[in-house]
């Protein structure tokens, strides 16, 4: 579970082995979480988050688009390359 970046209590994260599917994030914080997708960057589902959380979670995925881009290739390019 590649981690990305921590930030007001949250964790944002990949999953390395989710197959296939097209860039995504995941967030924790206080027991909850959600997943986003990143292009263009829009919630997918969330669990157990405050609405207020999940408003800041895509604030910060925002801010911080270009590492979380970056990081998504270096993770899952790499699995491709042989």
């Amino acid at each position: 579970m590649p981690e990305i970046f921590r930030l007001f209590g949250f964790v944002f994260f990949f999953y390395s082995n989710e197959g296939p599917e097209p860039m995504h994030v995941h967030v924790r914080k206080a027991g909850g979480f959600a997943k986003f997708w990143v292009e263009p960057v829009e919630l997918d589902f969330a669990q157990g988050m405050k609405i207020s959380d999940i408003q800041q979670a895509e604030e910060l995925i925002l801010e911080h688009l270009e590492i979380i881009k970056k990081k998504w290739n270096e993770i899952h390019d790499s699995r491709t390359a042989v």
